[in-house]
């Protein structure tokens, strides 16, 4: 195996302290190896609680996170504060890991030899093994999508597309996609339930012909609070999931946007009548009517993003449809 490359970690963090402390102490501990060059940057993205005093607190424990630092992001929103992120790294390898992912201790490594066998592959990310406050309902269980929720068995694969939890960037590939000159999709913006920022990037590294890999030996625990199981925060977060899928599938499509809308609303059509049959099933007392409910959110959703992509101009209409293949 060739020498392991150097390694930025990004942390994008909105008023997290408390979570944040935990990320980084699973950064304090990790097990790497002498000669493996890496860092952490906290981009602090206008938090208002102890978060400086947070990261302080580990700049001096020396040695424990080497070159820990921070910047500010004052526009808010996730992709912002990580698109400052790679603007304020040099390594040629990225890591995002959020502020509520607490990595395992061989993570960097296993990441820094991922990426020397694999150089020339477009990303990669690995097991993201969903850390419940508190047991959930059964019928949430069912959607570890909506949590970022990665497990695809015990051996590294192709995949078509990654979650950003853990996500794994080479510099040379995100940038020949354009992303770094001008990201198209937004991400959480605030507490707003805002997706579709990590599926852009990955599909447009994949749509530029990049190999996106799942590796299980990165693996990382993604706490999820007990206010986040809701049934509430499923319905909000999956009317986003949905929107942001018409747009990530957008990213790929290779017709016309006339076609692009025919196809979209037949599969909008589709997807809303499987909801009517599980509403009727839901009646019968054969399924959980909260899921149904979930489910009819997340279809609503997938019609907002036909409505958003007709409603473009379209000089804005064009910048979208197929974006992730112009870069091949």
């Amino acid at each position: 195996m060739s020498k392991l490359p150097p390694i930025d970690i990004v942390i994008c963090t909105y008023n997290n302290a408390a979570l944040l402390d935990k990320a980084l102490s699973a950064l304090s501990q990790q097990k790497v190896p002498a000669e493996l060059d890496w860092r952490v940057l906290v981009v602090d993205n206008n938090c208002t609680d102890n978060t400086q005093e947070v990261v302080e607190n580990y700049r001096v424990l020396v040695g424990k996170i080497p070159q820990l630092s921070t910047v500010s992001e004052t526009q808010q929103g996730l992709t912002y504060a990580r698109h400052c992120g790679v603007q304020n790294t040099r390594a040629d390898w990225i890591a995002f890991v959020d502020d509520d992912c607490f990595l395992a201790e061989d993570w960097v490594e296993q990441a820094a030899k991922f990426a020397a066998a694999h150089p020339d592959c477009g990303a990669f990310g690995g097991r993201v093994i969903l850390d419940w406050e508190t047991l959930p309902p059964k019928y949430v269980l069912n959607y570890g999508y909506s949590f970022a929720q990665q497990e695809h068995g015990p051996s590294p694969q192709k995949k078509s597309c990654l979650v950003g939890a853990g996500l794994v960037l080479n510099r040379a590939a995100l940038a020949h996609t354009g992303w770094i000159d001008k990201p198209l999709l937004q991400d959480r913006i605030g507490t707003k339930l805002i997706s579709g920022g990590d599926v852009e990037i990955a599909l447009r590294i994949y749509g530029a012909g990049y190999d996106l890999w799942y590796t299980p030996d990165c693996k990382l625990r993604h706490f999820i609070p007990a206010r986040r199981t809701s049934q509430k925060y499923l319905i909000d977060i999956n009317y986003g999931l949905g929107t942001s899928q018409v747009l990530g599938d957008s990213l790929l499509w290779s017709g016309s946007y006339r076609d692009w809308l025919l196809k979209f609303i037949i599969d909008a059509v589709k997807a809303s009548q499987n909801v009517l049959i599980q509403s009727l099933r839901a009646a019968l007392g054969r399924m959980n009517p909260a899921e149904v409910e979930i489910n009819r959110s997340f279809v609503r959703g997938k019609w907002a993003g036909i409505r958003r992509v007709v409603g473009m101009s379209p000089e804005e209409r064009s910048l979208l449809l197929g974006r992730a293949k112009l870069a091949v």
